[in-house]
C-alpha cells in the first residue's frame, strides 16, 4: 500500500467510484492510505470486486453504482466513454465529479463532436450530469506511474497533475483531494480547456515516463513547471 500523505482539509470522508479498473482501483488505493472511505462500483456487479474490497480493508466496501454515487462526498467517473450516459444523474446532483475518461475510437466508437473538436469528453459527461460539478482528472496519467509517483507535499520530487472544470470551488476541492493522495493539481482553466492533456498530447501519459520509447513501468517525476510547459505546447488534433 502506498504511504498516507493526510486527510482533506475538508469534512469530506467518502469517494464513491463508478468503475473500478486500473485507474480507478490505483485511485482507491491511494484514497484509502490518505485515510479515506470508498466506495466501489462496476459494471459487472459488486460481488466480482470482493478480491479488490479484501486488499483495500475496512475502509472499502463494494456496491452498484448507484449505491457509490449516493454514498460518496465526491464521486470518480472512470469507465469508457462509451458507457458515460449509463453514469446515473440523480444520486450525482450536486456532488463533484472527477471524470477521467479519454477518447478512444476504436474502443469506443465515433463521436462526431469530438472528432471535430467541438467539445471534449468531460463537457459530454457536464452535459450529462447538469447538476453536477464536473471536474477532468487523472486521465492523463499511467496508472502504475499514478501509484509509484505519489509524494507527501514538500517533497524534492513531488509530481503535479492537471485539472479542468467550470466552477472553481469544485476545483479547490479537487486540489485538496490530490494534495492528500499526494500530489500538486495545476488549474488548466475551465472543461473545456481539457483538451490540452487528452491523449496524445504533450501533457498526455508519455510525461510521467522516464522512458516512454522503451520502459514504460520507470516512472519520472512531473513537477508543475513541467507539466505546464507540456501543458502549453499542446496542440489541438487538427493543428498536428
Amino acid at each position: 500500500m502506498p504511504v498516507a500523505f493526510g486527510r482533506l482539509a475538508t469534512d469530506m470522508t467518502t469517494v464513491g467510484l463508478i468503475g473500478s479498473g486500473n485507474i480507478g482501483g490505483t485511485v482507491a488505493r491511494l484514497a484509502v492510505a490518505a485515510g479515506h472511505d470508498v466506495v466501489l462500483s462496476n459494471s459487472r456487479g459488486p460481488e466480482t470486486l470482493k478480491e479488490l474490497v479484501d486488499e483495500l480493508g475496512p475502509r472499502a466496501r463494494a456496491a452498484t453504482a448507484a449505491e457509490a454515487a449516493a454514498a460518496g462526498d465526491l464521486v470518480v467517473v472512470t469507465i469508457p466513454l462509451r458507457a458515460y450516459r449509463e453514469v446515473p444523474a440523480g444520486p450525482l446532483a450536486g456532488k463533484i465529479v472527477i471524470d477521467t475518461n479519454n477518447y478512444y475510437p476504436e474502443r469506443d466508437g465515433r463521436f462526431p463532436e469530438l472528432d471535430d473538436e467541438s467539445t471534449t469528453t468531460s463537457e459530454l459527461l457536464q452535459r450529462h450530469l447538469p447538476e453536477s460539478h464536473v471536474v477532468k482528472g487523472f486521465n492523463n496519467i499511467y496508472f502504475k506511474h499514478l501509484l509509484a509517483l505519489a509524494r507527501p507535499a514538500g517533497a524534492d520530487d513531488r509530481s503535479a497533475l492537471p485539472i479542468a472544470g467550470d466552477d472553481p470551488a469544485a476545483k479547490g476541492t479537487v486540489t485538496a483531494f490530490l494534495d492528500s493522495l499526494g500530489y500538486d493539481a495545476v488549474d488548466v482553466g475551465r472543461l473545456a480547456e481539457g483538451w490540452r492533456f487528452q491523449r496524445d498530447t504533450t501533457a498526455y501519459a508519455a510525461l510521467y515516463a522516464a522512458d516512454p520509447a522503451g520502459d514504460w513501468e520507470r516512472p519520472a517525476p512531473v513537477d508543475a513547471a513541467k507539466l505546464r510547459a507540456a501543458l502549453a505546447a499542446a496542440r489541438r488534433y487538427a493543428d498536428n
